[in-house]
């Protein structure tokens, strides 16, 4: 979201921005065979809920990802069957669950949750796939359409490349001094992320930006590439 501001701002050329905030800009291009995404469980979004989904009333909603939080209420209204009461909160799990039936958390403070005790972790990567069949995009990088030449688009894949064979060491330098959050970490960047914008990934995409307008939250979305 910091991207995003900066390139809306014009401080920066491009940005790794969230997917629904590239629909802010709809002249700006993505760059092709690189995103952060899921094709399955991502572990870091998630609703915790002590209550049958069906019996959830009120979400209180981490206010820190729009892309998340717009997930959610597409799959509150196509996948669970249930229209909730949102209500914005700072991303304190014991609190959200003291005023909501539900919580939605995202990145750290979902990763690295302590559950509590009959509280259950719904993984909303998990159940896009299981719903779509499809991975989910979280984010890519984007900018104006003069951006990027075909070099500066082969340096952020070769980055992408570089960074996938050394996720362990970026997991732990991240996790320093922790190492029951080191073996968290490691298997977050192996096994729940995907970083290549495939043509199954853009299909993701996609779907996310067609469900989301057919609810009436977004006017539409099409994705451009450098």
């Amino acid at each position: 979201s910091v991207c995003a501001a900066l390139l809306a701002e014009g401080a920066i050329d491009l940005g790794m921005v969230p997917s629904i905030s590239y629909l802010d800009r709809p002249d700006d291009c993505v760059v092709p065979g690189v995103c952060i995404g899921s094709d399955g469980p991502v572990a870091s979004v998630a609703l915790f809920t002590p209550k049958p989904i069906a019996e959830v009333r009120s979400i209180a909603v981490d206010t820190s990802s729009r892309t998340s939080a717009m997930l959610l209420r597409i799959l509150c209204a196509r996948r669970f069957g249930i229209e909730p009461a949102w209500v914005p909160h700072e991303p304190d799990l014991d609190e959200m669950l003291g005023r909501s039936d539900a919580a939605l958390l995202i990145g750290d403070p979902a990763l690295f949750a302590m559950i509590p005790p009959g509280v259950r972790k719904i993984d909303l990567g998990a159940e896009w796939t299981e719903w779509t069949g499809l991975p989910f995009v979280w984010a890519f990088w984007a900018g104006r359409a003069d951006a990027a030449d075909g070099e500066v688009v082969a340096a952020l894949q070769e980055a992408a490349d570089l960074g996938m064979r050394h996720s362990d060491e970026v997991a732990d330098a991240y996790c320093v001094g922790y190492p029951r959050l080191q073996v968290v970490a490691r298997a977050y960047l192996r096994r729940h992320l995907m970083f290549q914008f495939t043509p199954r990934a853009l299909q993701g995409l996609e779907a996310y930006y067609r469900e989301a307008a057919s609810l009436g939250l977004i006017t539409g979305g099409q994705v451009r590439f450098f």
